[in-house]
């Protein structure tokens, strides 16, 4: 089976940014980069981002020695900014305490900061060919269909993974941890997978049912809750807006933000809310509708609030910043949301007054 599909990657590789050649290689530090991003997002996505990294920091010596804020403010649009933080964290030790060389197994990959075991076993043999089963979503479709697994994802990851590490070769182990990739994103997708033009067609025992898209299975999702807060959006006489950095820890951690409040299940107390503001200003107003963004668990409802002031107060972890160069910051999507959301409402009318 391996053979086989070694064989068919040889043939039908795709080309991506941080894929060497054949026959070449690959930078370790480029698997581990585009392995970050790729987490939680698409190829397509990626590249963009993937450039423009290497661009700016073109070995993780450049990357460590960057501001974080300008890796934040580069990662914008990725989201799930921690990957971001644990990425600069990464280099940094790589840097300072490997030579600026990765370790070459997943053990060491797996002390690193950002790398959890599916990432080390992806660069260890991607990177240096190491006999590693690297599983990701695409890994656990294929082989579900082809060992038929009914157990639901993901009480059968364990099975799953334990199918994988006997199939790794000994040899070309990152050329076919890579046709892995590559066989469930473009011929075994999730919906009408293209059996004909699969190397694995004889093996896969779903095809031989006729259950191919009944698989993987996977247990029924929880309904996402919703969580409801405030965000202020003020301005001083300037026009200058106050951000906040938010704490390490915690979801955002570490991000600038329009200053919010706690995210509750309950639907926000504006007047509760406004008495723990960032700064005084009067008056405050509730601009129309509001901000609903989507994370991975839950989804947020924010409502905004606008104020001014006449002189721009200190605030801890804040900073005012101009208009002009709101875009320059390392605001995450949400944020993104209720500034836009913001600009719009007070440079159209429709706010109204609350205190």
């Amino acid at each position: 089976m391996s053979a086989k599909l070694v064989d068919w990657y040889d043939r039908h590789r795709r080309v991506l940014p941080w894929r060497s050649p054949p026959g070449e290689r690959a930078d370790p530090y480029h698997v581990w980069l585009s392995e970050i991003m790729l987490q939680q997002t698409t190829v397509a996505a990626v590249g963009p981002y993937f450039r423009d990294f290497l661009a700016r920091w073109p070995t993780v010596a450049h990357l460590a020695a960057a501001d974080l804020d300008d890796v934040l403010r580069a990662w914008a649009g990725l989201g799930y900014y921690a990957r971001a933080r644990n990425l600069h964290k990464c280099a940094r030790v790589v840097a300072a305490d490997h030579g600026g060389r990765f370790p070459d197994d997943e053990e060491g990959l797996r002390q690193l900061p950002g790398i959890g075991a599916y990432t080390a076993a992806a660069i260890a043999a991607i990177a240096f060919d190491r006999p590693a089963a690297a599983v990701d979503g695409n890994v656990e479709r294929v082989l579900s269909r082809v060992f038929t697994v009914w157990e639901p994802l993901p009480a059968s990851k364990p099975v799953i993974r334990d199918l994988a590490a006997r199939l790794v070769p000994d040899r070309r182990a990152g050329d076919y941890t890579q046709a892995l990739f590559d066989l469930g994103a473009t011929v075994c997708t999730p919906r009408k997978p293209r059996c004909m033009l699969c190397p694995w067609a004889e093996f896969c025992l779903a095809r031989a049912d006729g259950v191919q898209e009944q698989l993987p299975a996977k247990a029924a999702k929880a309904e996402q809750p919703t969580r409801y807060g405030v965000a202020f959006f003020v301005t001083d006489r300037d026009g200058n807006v106050l951000l906040r950095r938010r704490k390490e820890q915690g979801l955002l951690g570490g991000m600038m933000e329009v200053p919010s409040g706690d995210w509750t299940a309950a639907p926000a107390d504006i007047a509760a809310a406004l008495a723990r503001a960032p700064v005084g200003a009067a008056p405050w107003r509730t601009l129309p509708g509001a901000v609903r963004h989507t994370f991975t668990h839950f989804h947020l409802h924010l409502i905004v609030v606008a104020g001014r002031v006449d002189m721009a107060p200190p605030v801890p972890d804040g900073v005012w910043v101009p208009p002009d160069r709101l875009g320059a910051e390392a605001l995450p999507t949400v944020m993104r949301k209720v500034v836009r959301h913001a600009l719009v409402h007070l440079t159209g009318g429709g706010a109204s007054e609350v205190g």
